[in-house]
């Protein structure tokens, strides 16, 4: 289920000699040897081997783990944000958005996978429809996370950098918000569009078996759009975005770690400092690690769109790219781990709930609103939360 046509040369080239009169043949051929330099008969069989073998062992773990850590972290953090309302601040509307769009992959998505990769090893059998959502939402969800963190970035850097200036309002956030999903909607479209099913043969046996890629796969006399466009989404989907957050994460720590406050600095401020110090390296670790979750990903995409013939002779190139792209995906965990579980007390909201439920069992005279509200009034609320500091 890659990303480009141009990855899945048995692919395109089966699909060729279906479509294709014989008297066209020859002239295809002829462009498909320039492009890909690559003759169809030395394509090799990439579902065997041992590379092949491990590598569906390290997608399988990856995807496993993205199910349980995304989809149960995340749906935790739903949960909460969903009962108590003074979760609602704009930083974590912000990271709900990272929650909605990892907990649907995780849930929606990585079941197919798993069955694409592991059990089926690279044959599709659920139909044209699923493999486009499929490849769909996982595009929509990559441009999403990616969105997400730009705007927390940039919300971090106003409220550090520029606290005298006015907090966005509700109104406004939940503008960004609606763009932080309708660019991916609108851009991701392509994914769905050029999303096929393409039957190649497998193995040596006769008759030869036949498997069946689910994969986005670009015409070849369309190669100049498809660069065109993923140049157009490299661009505007990560070196800007990371160059952006760079900025505004290099701002933020000189603003908290170079900069004399000025004034007698009481206990509260200094724990105020240092806790928005240790929300900024969480937010800064989380940077990094998005940087080199995807960079292999992007960097390993261009090489091979762009310079096929250096890597498409390599029987396990496409093994590599699929370990490669299955990295790229963990980043969602690394998100969940840090944003939900870690910084927004989620397990403490949650073993809240659970009480809550359990006092609502043996003490009927008493709703759980006014439980929740007598506790929400405790002092006990009014720690110090480290990334919902204004």
């Amino acid at each position: 289920m890659g990303d480009s046509n141009i990855s899945h040369v048995v692919a395109a080239y089966t699909e060729m000699q279906e479509s294709l009169p014989a008297g066209k043949l020859d002239h295809y051929m002829d462009s498909y040897d320039l492009d890909y330099g690559i003759p169809p008969d030395e394509i090799p069989d990439t579902t065997q081997g041992q590379a092949f073998f491990v590598a569906t062992i390290v997608i399988g773990v990856v995807l496993v783990c993205i199910m349980l850590v995304c989809g149960f972290g995340n749906l935790i953090f739903i949960a909460t944000l969903t009962r108590y309302k003074k979760l609602r601040n704009l930083t974590n509307l912000l990271i709900a958005n990272l929650a909605i769009s990892d907990f649907i992959v995780a849930v929606v998505c990585c079941p197919f996978l798993v069955d694409y990769y592991v059990v089926k090893q690279l044959s599709w059998n659920h139909g044209l429809v699923l493999c486009a959502s499929v490849n769909y939402l996982r595009t929509v969800s990559l441009y999403v996370s990616t969105n997400a963190l730009l705007a927390i970035a940039v919300d971090r850097y106003m409220a550090i950098v520029h606290p005298l200036r006015p907090r966005m309002k509700f109104q406004t956030a939940y503008c960004l918000i609606t763009g932080v999903w309708i660019v991916p909607i609108l851009i991701s479209i392509p994914s769905a569009y050029f999303a096929s099913e393409t039957m190649y043969p497998h193995g040596s046996t006769t008759p030869t078996t036949h498997k069946v890629f689910c994969a986005q796969i670009w015409p070849v006399d369309q190669q100049a759009y498809y660069r065109s466009y993923f140049l157009f989404v490299f661009a505007v989907e990560f070196v800007g975005p990371v160059i952006v957050m760079a900025m505004c994460y290099t701002q933020i720590s000189r603003e908290l770690w170079f900069k004399n406050v000025p004034g007698f600095q009481t206990e509260q401020i200094r724990k105020r400092l240092r806790c928005r110090r240790k929300t900024v390296m969480v937010l800064i670790a989380i940077l990094t690690a998005y940087i080199m979750c995807w960079a292999p990903y992007y960097g390993f995409t261009i090489l091979r769109d762009f310079h096929p013939t250096l890597i498409s002779r390599q029987k396990n190139s496409l093994v590599a790219f699929y370990i490669i792209e299955c990295i790229a995906m963990s980043n969602s965990m690394i998100n969940t781990l840090c944003f939900v579980s870690v910084k927004n007390n989620t397990v403490k909201y949650l073993r809240k709930m659970v009480l809550l439920r359990w006092r609502s069992t043996y003490a009927p005279s008493k709703t759980v609103d006014e439980m929740d509200i007598r506790d929400s009034s405790m002092p006990g609320t009014e720690e110090i939360e480290c990334i919902h500091l204004r």
